[in-house]
């Protein structure tokens, strides 16, 4: 699905990718982890065509990526934080979407599931922060790829919505997808992920299932774990 080779980028002196290799072939939940300017944001962005690497190469689906850009028709896209035209209504902001993908879209199931029907109608200006993440929820999920990034999915969520969350992301593995989190909440990668990979400095120090970041470390917790890697202790 994913093939990163010798991936480096700078920005102006600052080193944030370093020689990256990194191949996904299952499906599957992938978590991203790593400290604040670690290479998460730039990692996944180059993935998406939104950072363009020094050197190294990206392919997708045995394709490489480079001056192309249809392939991002087969990625779900969640950003960390969603800029959303405040003047428009939530009905007006999907029905945009929509006509902008020309895609096969199921914004009705995941509107109720998120119980968004209530907002519809109100301007998205007006909505509470976790109020506009169901809405870029929807936005992401409504339409069908085979590969799905969620960059801080669980922002503002109340615990009814992030349970919901889990749900979707869970059907979602099922259907054979390709999933990366990115995520501070070591709790909800426990709970979700199937393997991590743990950037330090813009470089890979763990990529592995859960169980074997805790047998590495020595830890009982994906929490403990991460800090032990983080320190560089018991690794």
């Amino acid at each position: 699905m994913i093939k990163i080779e010798r991936l480096h980028k700078k920005f102006g002196k600052n080193q944030v990718l370093r020689g990256i290799d990194l191949e996904i072939e299952k499906p599957g939940i992938i978590a991203v982890l790593g400290p604040n300017g670690s290479g998460k944001t730039t990692l996944i962005k180059s993935i998406l065509g939104m950072v363009i690497p020094d050197k190294g190469s990206i392919s997708i689906q045995e394709s490489l990526i480079k001056k192309k850009w249809r392939y991002r028709e087969r990625i779900q896209y969640l950003p960390q934080i969603a800029n959303f035209p405040g003047n428009l209504r939530v009905r007006e902001l999907i029905k945009m979407i929509k006509d902008l993908r020309q895609q096969e879209s199921d914004d009705k199931s995941l509107i109720s599931l998120f119980e968004l029907e209530p907002f519809l109608d109100k301007k998205l200006t007006t909505l509470s922060g976790g109020t506009k993440q169901k809405v870029n929820i929807v936005l992401t999920f409504m339409f069908n790829a085979p590969l799905v990034i969620l960059d801080e999915p669980t922002s503002g969520l109340d615990p009814l919505s992030l349970i919901s969350l889990k749900k979707l992301i869970s059907n979602e593995r099922k259907k054979g997808k390709t999933i990366l989190i990115t995520s501070h909440i070591m709790q909800f990668v426990e709970e979700v992920a199937d393997n991590v990979i743990y950037l330090l400095e813009g470089a890979i120090h763990f990529n592995g299932t859960i169980d074997e970041l805790k047998n590495r470390t020595n830890q009982t917790s994906v929490e403990h774990a991460v800090a032990a890697i983080t320190k560089g202790t018991n690794v």
